[in-house]
């Protein structure tokens, strides 16, 4: 049979090649074949075949957050990284890093910790509350983006790449940058695969810059303000002179008050003065502990009046313990948690800083619209907050509050331009509403990307680098 050719095809190239099974499907789309190679140039042999047989290519790692962003409209063959698992190298004195694309971050973060270093993006448990073991591997999280609370000081994957080795949709084994931190030739590849969902090839390997492991951290926290107020806050942290290594909010439902935290991280000594002065700079209600409180980056909401999300009281288990690195940061981002309950849809949206009481403002009203109630949390001194709507609501319900979300940010309401700039010099006018994840009813009446600028130029750069469009067709802003 024409399948059993392709099978013995597949496996001449990777041994580890078999029929796809249930648990294989990618979004709801069922897989024909599965491939699981052990080293780089199988996977290069792997890709090369099923360019040769003009199949459609997934890459999988733990598979936490294979069912994000759109589905593909086909795949044939997932390609599973999970036996791509090395830490080839780890350059203490150069704080560098060279890890295959399925080591996990938690396995990572503890080999890292034992030389006293990090990489510093936050634990992943997964999303929906799938994993809680924190199973995100180095090449998932490149390729989603992913990053939490300590963003605000590090930045995201793409930050932290120095160097990367990709395998193309013909086999074509490629690398860029270095190292070395300061070899930063080829820097621009790392950035375009991370984000990419998998749609310009497959990550096999990828170079990081460390930064050394804090001793000490310290959490301050400011409960029941309102959003200027919680603005206030969280522009007074980002601004200051303390240096804090994220600065997080959460609002429990519509109309709520909000909570905001900001993270401090060093020596025992200068961390315990700042948080000191930090106390000051909140104001008379603001309090410091050594431990993250419940709500720290996590979205976990219920069936609520109506079937809308409602918070769990803010003191949701965090049962990420730790930073890639083997910090004292506990969970991360919405983004990088659990996400909603199972089943429930989670939106990004992104905005200038400044903007954040208007973009609460804007989800109110799209919320009331809509007769839902979501709990509202993220980096918002970094310009990104995620909305997370519980199960219970139906597709029509949630369809039409992010409708209502895109048409507000449409009309400017989440502009924070100030009157007077002109226009080539200022912030962006306008903020973005990504659908990170949704139930199929929902996405099936949702862009679950939205309005993308700059999609030109991202066409021209699937068509070089995927001229055949095999790699995870669709999954990508306006079906790239």
């Amino acid at each position: 049979m024409a399948g059993d050719a392709v099978l013995r095809a597949l496996a001449g190239a990777c041994p580890a090649t078999r029929t796809a099974e249930a648990g294989d499907a990618v979004a709801g789309v069922a897989p024909r074949y599965a491939a699981s190679p052990a080293s780089v140039a199988e996977a290069s042999a792997v890709m090369r075949s099923a360019a040769e047989q003009d199949l459609t290519v997934v890459a999988r790692g733990s598979g936490s957050r294979l069912d994000w962003g759109a589905p593909p409209r086909s795949c044939d063959l997932v390609i599973d990284t999970l036996r791509l698992d090395q830490v080839v190298e780890h350059a203490a004195g150069d704080l560098v890093a060279r890890v295959q694309a399925g080591a996990g971050l938690r396995r990572l973060g503890e080999m890292l910790a034992s030389a006293g270093q990090q990489l510093a993006l936050d634990l992943t448990p997964g999303a929906n509350g799938h994993d809680p073991a924190g199973s995100a591997t180095v090449g998932g999280t490149l390729a989603t983006g992913m990053a939490g609370p300590r963003r605000l000081r590090y930045g995201t994957p793409r930050d932290l790449v120095i160097g990367i080795t990709v395998v193309r949709a013909d086999g074509t084994v490629a690398s860029s940058g270095g190292k070395v931190v300061k070899n930063v030739a080829g820097y621009d590849l790392g950035k375009l695969f991370a984000g990419s969902y998998g749609t310009l090839g497959l990550i096999a390997e990828t170079v990081f810059r460390l930064h050394p492991l804090p001793a000490a951290a310290a959490y301050t926290t400011v409960d029941g303000v309102g959003p200027a107020d919680a603005y206030r806050a969280v522009a007074a942290a980002a601004a200051s002179e303390l240096a804090p290594t994220a600065v997080e909010i959460s609002r429990a439902g519509r109309g709520h008050p909000v909570r905001v935290g900001v993270l401090l991280e060093g020596d025992p000594d200068g961390v315990g003065e700042r948080a000191a002065h930090l106390r000051k700079l909140l104001g008379g209600a603001a309090v410091t502990s050594p431990d993250a409180p419940g709500w720290w980056g996590r979205i976990e909401p219920r069936p609520g009046p109506g079937g809308a999300g409602a918070a769990d009281g803010g003191t949701g288990a965090a049962d990420g313990t730790g930073a890639a690195g083997g910090g004292s940061e506990a969970g991360g981002s919405p983004e990088a948690g659990r996400g909603p309950d199972a089943g429930g849809t989670l939106i990004r949206i992104a905005f200038w800083a400044a903007a954040l009481p208007a973009v609460l403002g804007v989800i109110d009203r799209a919320a009331e619209v809509a007769g839902l109630d979501p709990l509202v949390a993220g980096s918002a001194a970094a310009g990104v907050i995620y909305v997370g709507i519980g199960a219970g609501p139906g597709p029509a319900a949630v369809a039409a509050f992010i409708a209502a979300l895109r048409e507000a940010i449409a009309r400017g309401e989440a502009d924070a331009r100030p009157a007077s700039a002109p226009v080539p010099d200022s912030p962006p006018v306008l903020a973005s509403a990504v659908v990170v994840h949704a139930p199929p009813p929902v996405r099936e009446q949702v862009d679950m990307w939205g309005p993308v600028p700059g999609l030109p130029l991202m066409r021209a750069v699937k068509d070089q680098f995927d001229p055949g469009h095999r790699m995870a067709p669709g999954r990508f802003a306006g079906g790239i």
